[in-house]
Protein backbone atom coordinates (compact mmCIF):
# COMPACT_ATOMS: atom_id res chain seq x y z
CA UNK A 1 0.00 0.00 0.00
CA UNK A 2 1.43 3.42 -0.88
CA UNK A 3 0.55 6.02 1.87
CA UNK A 4 0.70 9.95 0.54
CA UNK A 5 2.22 12.86 2.06
CA UNK A 6 -0.98 13.58 4.81
CA UNK A 7 -2.02 10.08 5.42
CA UNK A 8 -2.05 8.47 9.12
CA UNK A 9 0.98 5.62 8.89
CA UNK A 10 -0.56 2.94 11.84
CA UNK A 11 1.46 2.28 14.83
CA UNK A 12 1.61 -1.35 13.74
CA UNK A 13 3.91 -0.72 11.05
CA UNK A 14 6.28 -0.03 13.52
CA UNK A 15 6.54 -2.77 15.68
CA UNK A 16 8.75 -5.67 14.33
CA UNK A 17 6.98 -8.83 13.28
CA UNK A 18 6.65 -11.20 16.23
CA UNK A 19 7.36 -9.10 18.97
CA UNK A 20 4.93 -7.33 21.25
CA UNK A 21 4.87 -4.08 22.07
CA UNK A 22 5.11 -4.93 26.13
CA UNK A 23 8.66 -7.56 25.47
CA UNK A 24 10.00 -4.72 23.26
CA UNK A 25 9.67 -1.92 25.55
CA UNK A 26 10.93 -4.26 28.69
CA UNK A 27 14.43 -3.82 30.15
CA UNK A 28 17.03 -6.40 28.67
CA UNK A 29 19.53 -6.69 31.57
CA UNK A 30 17.81 -6.33 35.11
CA UNK A 31 19.41 -3.74 37.49
CA UNK A 32 22.74 -4.72 39.69
CA UNK A 33 24.50 -3.10 42.50
CA UNK A 34 28.01 -2.29 41.67
CA UNK A 35 28.85 -5.20 44.05
CA UNK A 36 26.67 -7.63 42.07
CA UNK A 37 27.88 -6.97 39.12
CA UNK A 38 31.63 -7.77 40.27
CA UNK A 39 30.42 -10.86 41.73
CA UNK A 40 29.27 -11.64 38.40
CA UNK A 41 32.30 -10.81 36.76
CA UNK A 42 34.44 -12.32 39.51
CA UNK A 43 32.77 -15.27 38.78
CA UNK A 44 33.78 -15.88 35.33
CA UNK A 45 37.48 -15.77 36.31
CA UNK A 46 38.06 -19.45 36.59
CA UNK A 47 41.89 -19.02 37.81
CA UNK A 48 40.50 -16.39 40.65
CA UNK A 49 37.47 -18.89 41.51
CA UNK A 50 40.15 -21.82 42.08
CA UNK A 51 42.60 -19.58 43.95
CA UNK A 52 40.05 -18.64 46.30
CA UNK A 53 38.93 -22.26 46.76
CA UNK A 54 42.81 -23.32 47.64
CA UNK A 55 43.16 -20.23 49.79
CA UNK A 56 40.03 -21.70 51.47
CA UNK A 57 41.84 -25.22 51.44
CA UNK A 58 45.43 -23.63 53.36
CA UNK A 59 42.96 -21.59 55.60
CA UNK A 60 41.16 -24.65 56.95
CA UNK A 61 44.27 -26.77 57.48
CA UNK A 62 46.29 -24.29 59.10
CA UNK A 63 43.92 -24.30 61.75
CA UNK A 64 42.85 -27.72 61.98
CA UNK A 65 46.32 -29.14 60.59
CA UNK A 66 48.31 -29.51 64.22
CA UNK A 67 44.93 -30.94 65.82
CA UNK A 68 44.43 -33.63 62.78
CA UNK A 69 48.48 -35.18 63.69
CA UNK A 70 48.82 -37.21 66.58
CA UNK A 71 51.95 -35.21 67.26
CA UNK A 72 52.77 -32.05 69.01
CA UNK A 73 55.32 -29.80 67.13
CA UNK A 74 56.68 -28.43 69.32
CA UNK A 75 57.63 -32.32 70.75
CA UNK A 76 61.46 -33.59 70.42
CA UNK A 77 61.95 -36.85 69.92
CA UNK A 78 65.76 -37.51 68.81
CA UNK A 79 65.26 -41.61 68.45
CA UNK A 80 63.12 -40.34 65.39
CA UNK A 81 65.40 -37.80 64.08
CA UNK A 82 65.32 -36.86 60.06
CA UNK A 83 62.55 -39.79 59.46
CA UNK A 84 61.37 -39.75 56.07
CA UNK A 85 57.67 -38.85 54.90
CA UNK A 86 55.18 -42.06 55.46
CA UNK A 87 51.98 -42.41 54.88
CA UNK A 88 49.32 -44.92 55.81
CA UNK A 89 47.96 -46.73 52.64
CA UNK A 90 50.63 -45.27 50.37
CA UNK A 91 53.57 -47.53 51.51
CA UNK A 92 53.89 -48.95 47.46
CA UNK A 93 54.64 -45.16 46.19
CA UNK A 94 58.04 -43.90 46.08
CA UNK A 95 57.86 -40.56 48.03
CA UNK A 96 55.75 -41.89 51.06
CA UNK A 97 56.83 -45.21 51.83
CA UNK A 98 59.37 -44.34 54.33
CA UNK A 99 62.24 -45.18 52.31
CA UNK A 100 65.23 -43.24 52.21
CA UNK A 101 68.11 -43.73 50.06
CA UNK A 102 71.69 -44.99 52.36
CA UNK A 103 75.17 -45.13 50.99
CA UNK A 104 73.23 -45.67 47.55
CA UNK A 105 71.06 -48.13 49.15
CA UNK A 106 67.05 -47.92 49.02
CA UNK A 107 66.20 -48.45 53.27
CA UNK A 108 63.31 -48.82 55.31
CA UNK A 109 64.19 -46.05 57.87
CA UNK A 110 61.05 -46.52 59.80
CA UNK A 111 61.75 -50.42 60.12
CA UNK A 112 65.20 -50.07 60.91
CA UNK A 113 64.78 -48.00 63.31
CA UNK A 114 61.51 -49.76 64.29
CA UNK A 115 59.60 -46.98 64.30
CA UNK A 116 56.04 -47.78 64.40
CA UNK A 117 54.27 -44.39 64.29
CA UNK A 118 53.42 -42.55 60.93
CA UNK A 119 55.07 -39.07 59.82
CA UNK A 120 52.79 -37.72 57.12
CA UNK A 121 55.94 -34.94 56.06
CA UNK A 122 59.06 -36.39 58.21
CA UNK A 123 60.57 -35.15 60.66
CA UNK A 124 63.71 -32.60 61.62
CA UNK A 125 66.79 -33.08 62.82
CA UNK A 126 65.49 -32.98 66.20
CA UNK A 127 62.18 -35.47 65.90
CA UNK A 128 59.39 -33.24 65.89
CA UNK A 129 56.84 -33.82 63.15
CA UNK A 130 57.19 -31.88 60.15
CA UNK A 131 53.19 -32.14 59.34
CA UNK A 132 51.84 -30.41 62.44
CA UNK A 133 54.78 -27.58 62.33
CA UNK A 134 54.51 -26.71 58.34
CA UNK A 135 50.82 -25.90 59.45
CA UNK A 136 51.34 -24.45 62.59
CA UNK A 137 53.95 -22.31 60.49
CA UNK A 138 51.44 -21.60 57.80
CA UNK A 139 49.13 -19.94 60.80
CA UNK A 140 51.72 -18.30 62.28
CA UNK A 141 52.22 -16.65 59.26
CA UNK A 142 49.30 -15.47 58.28
CA UNK A 143 48.44 -14.49 61.73
CA UNK A 144 51.21 -11.70 61.36
CA UNK A 145 50.47 -10.81 57.76
CA UNK A 146 46.73 -10.29 58.67
CA UNK A 147 47.67 -8.03 61.72
CA UNK A 148 50.35 -6.26 60.15
CA UNK A 149 47.49 -5.68 57.07
CA UNK A 150 44.67 -4.26 59.25
CA UNK A 151 47.47 -1.78 60.77
CA UNK A 152 48.64 -0.96 57.80
CA UNK A 153 45.28 -0.97 55.88
CA UNK A 154 43.98 1.55 58.74
CA UNK A 155 46.81 3.99 58.86
CA UNK A 156 47.27 4.31 55.30
CA UNK A 157 43.69 4.43 54.06
CA UNK A 158 43.09 7.42 57.23
CA UNK A 159 46.42 9.22 56.31
CA UNK A 160 46.14 8.97 52.26
CA UNK A 161 42.16 10.39 52.81
CA UNK A 162 43.10 13.06 55.21
CA UNK A 163 46.17 14.16 53.07
CA UNK A 164 44.32 14.13 49.78
CA UNK A 165 41.03 15.24 51.05
CA UNK A 166 42.57 18.79 52.64
CA UNK A 167 45.14 19.41 50.32
CA UNK A 168 47.66 22.51 50.37
CA UNK A 169 49.83 22.72 52.92
CA UNK A 170 48.86 19.92 55.20
CA UNK A 171 49.06 17.36 52.02
CA UNK A 172 52.37 18.98 50.93
CA UNK A 173 53.76 18.56 54.43
CA UNK A 174 52.29 14.67 55.01
CA UNK A 175 53.89 13.70 51.52
CA UNK A 176 57.30 15.00 52.75
CA UNK A 177 56.48 12.68 55.78
CA UNK A 178 56.23 9.57 53.44
CA UNK A 179 59.03 10.44 51.37
CA UNK A 180 61.43 10.12 54.40
CA UNK A 181 60.11 7.19 55.65
CA UNK A 182 60.40 5.68 52.47
CA UNK A 183 63.63 6.34 51.91
CA UNK A 184 64.76 4.45 55.19
CA UNK A 185 65.02 0.27 53.87
CA UNK A 186 62.58 -2.14 55.57
CA UNK A 187 65.53 -4.08 56.88
CA UNK A 188 66.95 -1.07 58.59
CA UNK A 189 63.44 -0.32 60.60
CA UNK A 190 63.43 -4.20 61.23
CA UNK A 191 67.02 -4.24 62.56
CA UNK A 192 66.11 -0.57 64.83
CA UNK A 193 62.46 -2.93 66.22
CA UNK A 194 64.44 -5.38 67.05
CA UNK A 195 67.02 -3.50 69.51
CA UNK A 196 64.46 -1.74 71.28
CA UNK A 197 61.93 -4.70 71.45
CA UNK A 198 62.11 -8.41 72.04
CA UNK A 199 62.66 -10.49 69.35
CA UNK A 200 58.81 -11.91 68.11
CA UNK A 201 56.09 -12.17 66.55
CA UNK A 202 55.56 -8.34 68.03
CA UNK A 203 58.48 -6.82 67.23
CA UNK A 204 57.81 -8.44 63.28
CA UNK A 205 54.30 -7.54 63.30
CA UNK A 206 55.53 -3.57 64.03
CA UNK A 207 58.10 -3.04 61.91
CA UNK A 208 56.12 -4.98 58.86
CA UNK A 209 53.07 -2.38 59.96
CA UNK A 210 55.72 1.11 59.82
CA UNK A 211 56.72 1.12 56.56
CA UNK A 212 53.68 -1.25 54.98
CA UNK A 213 51.01 1.08 55.06
CA UNK A 214 52.71 4.03 52.81
CA UNK A 215 51.52 2.28 49.08
CA UNK A 216 48.08 2.56 50.95
CA UNK A 217 48.29 5.71 51.55
CA UNK A 218 49.93 7.11 48.38
CA UNK A 219 47.00 5.30 46.25
CA UNK A 220 44.28 6.19 48.16
CA UNK A 221 45.68 9.80 48.40
CA UNK A 222 45.41 9.67 44.40
CA UNK A 223 42.00 8.62 44.65
CA UNK A 224 40.67 11.07 46.87
CA UNK A 225 42.22 14.13 44.61
CA UNK A 226 40.11 12.80 41.71
CA UNK A 227 37.15 12.12 43.77
CA UNK A 228 36.68 15.24 45.51
CA UNK A 229 36.11 16.81 42.48
CA UNK A 230 32.85 15.00 41.77
CA UNK A 231 29.63 16.56 41.74
CA UNK A 232 28.04 14.20 44.41
CA UNK A 233 31.02 15.32 46.81
CA UNK A 234 30.73 19.03 46.11
CA UNK A 235 26.78 18.45 46.66
CA UNK A 236 27.52 17.01 50.26
CA UNK A 237 29.64 20.28 50.78
CA UNK A 238 27.18 22.47 49.77
CA UNK A 239 24.80 20.94 51.96
CA UNK A 240 26.86 21.55 54.97
CA UNK A 241 27.59 18.22 56.13
CA UNK A 242 30.56 17.82 58.11
CA UNK A 243 34.41 16.23 56.63
CA UNK A 244 34.08 13.16 58.77
CA UNK A 245 30.32 12.62 56.66
CA UNK A 246 31.77 13.16 53.31
CA UNK A 247 35.09 10.79 53.99
CA UNK A 248 32.96 8.28 55.52
CA UNK A 249 29.49 7.65 54.00
CA UNK A 250 30.73 9.64 50.08
CA UNK A 251 34.48 8.87 49.60
CA UNK A 252 35.02 5.48 51.07
CA UNK A 253 31.92 3.68 49.66
CA UNK A 254 34.00 4.79 46.14
CA UNK A 255 37.12 3.66 47.70
CA UNK A 256 36.53 0.41 48.30
CA UNK A 257 37.27 -2.02 45.31
CA UNK A 258 41.05 0.23 45.62
CA UNK A 259 41.41 -0.91 49.10
CA UNK A 260 40.39 -4.40 48.80
CA UNK A 261 42.59 -4.91 45.98
CA UNK A 262 45.18 -3.22 47.34
CA UNK A 263 44.91 -4.88 50.88
CA UNK A 264 45.39 -8.69 48.62
CA UNK A 265 48.50 -7.79 47.16
CA UNK A 266 49.87 -6.88 50.51
CA UNK A 267 49.46 -9.59 52.47
CA UNK A 268 51.57 -11.65 50.42
CA UNK A 269 53.83 -8.99 50.27
CA UNK A 270 53.98 -9.49 54.44
CA UNK A 271 54.23 -13.30 54.61
CA UNK A 272 57.15 -13.07 52.18
CA UNK A 273 58.49 -10.05 54.15
CA UNK A 274 58.30 -12.34 57.52
CA UNK A 275 59.47 -15.52 56.03
CA UNK A 276 62.64 -13.63 54.42
CA UNK A 277 63.29 -11.75 58.03
CA UNK A 278 62.77 -15.70 59.70
CA UNK A 279 65.33 -17.29 56.88
CA UNK A 280 67.90 -14.59 57.82
CA UNK A 281 68.00 -15.14 61.34
CA UNK A 282 66.62 -12.25 62.81
CA UNK A 283 62.79 -13.01 62.62
CA UNK A 284 61.19 -15.51 64.44
CA UNK A 285 63.54 -17.44 67.18
CA UNK A 286 62.99 -20.94 67.66
CA UNK A 287 61.01 -22.99 68.71
CA UNK A 288 58.01 -21.17 67.44
CA UNK A 289 57.78 -22.41 63.48
CA UNK A 290 57.07 -20.06 60.80
CA UNK A 291 57.76 -20.65 56.89
CA UNK A 292 60.48 -18.71 56.85
CA UNK A 293 61.81 -20.84 59.42
CA UNK A 294 61.04 -23.77 58.60
CA UNK A 295 62.56 -23.62 55.02
CA UNK A 296 65.73 -21.79 57.13
CA UNK A 297 66.19 -25.18 58.97
CA UNK A 298 65.13 -27.25 55.67
CA UNK A 299 67.76 -25.23 53.65
CA UNK A 300 70.86 -26.39 56.19
CA UNK A 301 69.89 -30.33 54.75
CA UNK A 302 68.90 -29.80 51.19
CA UNK A 303 71.19 -31.90 49.22
CA UNK A 304 70.41 -35.05 51.78
CA UNK A 305 66.79 -34.20 52.92
CA UNK A 306 64.94 -32.77 50.42
CA UNK A 307 61.59 -33.01 52.20
CA UNK A 308 62.24 -30.88 54.92
CA UNK A 309 62.25 -27.86 52.65
CA UNK A 310 59.40 -28.93 49.92
CA UNK A 311 56.70 -28.87 52.37
CA UNK A 312 57.31 -25.07 53.88
CA UNK A 313 58.11 -24.04 50.06
CA UNK A 314 54.95 -25.19 48.32
CA UNK A 315 52.60 -23.91 51.20
CA UNK A 316 54.16 -20.80 50.40
CA UNK A 317 54.41 -20.93 47.01
CA UNK A 318 50.69 -21.42 47.46
CA UNK A 319 50.02 -18.63 49.37
CA UNK A 320 51.52 -16.71 47.16
CA UNK A 321 50.21 -17.47 43.84
CA UNK A 322 46.68 -17.20 45.02
CA UNK A 323 47.01 -14.44 46.68
CA UNK A 324 48.20 -12.42 43.68
CA UNK A 325 45.56 -14.33 40.81
CA UNK A 326 42.85 -13.29 43.50
CA UNK A 327 43.75 -9.38 43.69
CA UNK A 328 44.45 -9.59 39.76
CA UNK A 329 40.64 -10.93 39.46
CA UNK A 330 39.08 -8.28 41.95
CA UNK A 331 41.39 -5.48 40.12
CA UNK A 332 39.56 -6.93 36.87
CA UNK A 333 35.97 -7.08 38.71
CA UNK A 334 36.44 -3.61 39.77
CA UNK A 335 37.19 -1.76 37.22
CA UNK A 336 34.72 -0.26 35.00
CA UNK A 337 36.18 -0.60 32.18
CA UNK A 338 36.16 -4.42 32.16
CA UNK A 339 32.37 -4.39 31.82
CA UNK A 340 31.11 -6.17 29.07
Amino acid sequence: MIYKENDKIPSEMFTQVGISTEKSEKISRPSLTALQDSWMRIRKNKAAIVSLVILVLVIIMAIAGPWMSPHSPNAQNVEYSNLPPKVQGFEDMPFWNGKQDVAGVETDVYKENNVKEYYWFGTDSLGRDLFSRTWIGTRISLYIALIATVISLVVGVTYGMVSGYVGGRVDNFMQRIIEIISGIPNLVVVILMLLIMKPGLNAIIIAIAITGWINMARVIRAQVLMLKQQEFVMAAQAMGKPTAGILLKHLIPNLSGVIIINTMFTIPDAIFFESFLSFIGIGLQPPTASLGTLIEEGYKSLRFLPYQIIYPAVVICLIMIVFNLIADGLRDAFDPKMRD
